[in-house]
């Protein structure tokens, strides 16, 4: 059994997450959000455009099948539907 790190988290340790934070200061990306940050939507949207989802409940629905892999994925909590149609409405 392979005891490394998934697919998914070795391409976003590439990304710089530092820059990332630096934009949604200057943005004010965080304005108002309790628990559902930025980072997660991104990693929620990396992960819909690597996997070919088409749908909301598409991306739930292959991200809830995963449950015990999310948090190795980056994910820090489950991710609802709701949630994700909320922050996608609200933030660029």
């Amino acid at each position: 059994m392979y005891t490394g790190k998934l697919v998914f988290s070795q391409l976003i340790s590439f990304l710089p997450k530092y820059e990332f934070q630096k934009c949604v200061k200057k943005y004010r990306g965080h304005h108002k959000v309790k628990h559902f940050s930025c980072w997660d939507q991104f990693l929620c949207m990396c992960f819909a455009q690597l996997t070919y989802r088409e749908s909301l409940r598409d991306i739930e629905a292959s991200l809830r099948s995963m449950n015990s892999k999310l948090y190795h994925m980056g994910f820090r909590y489950k991710i609802s539907r709701s949630t994700l149609a909320d922050a996608n409405e609200k933030r660029d």
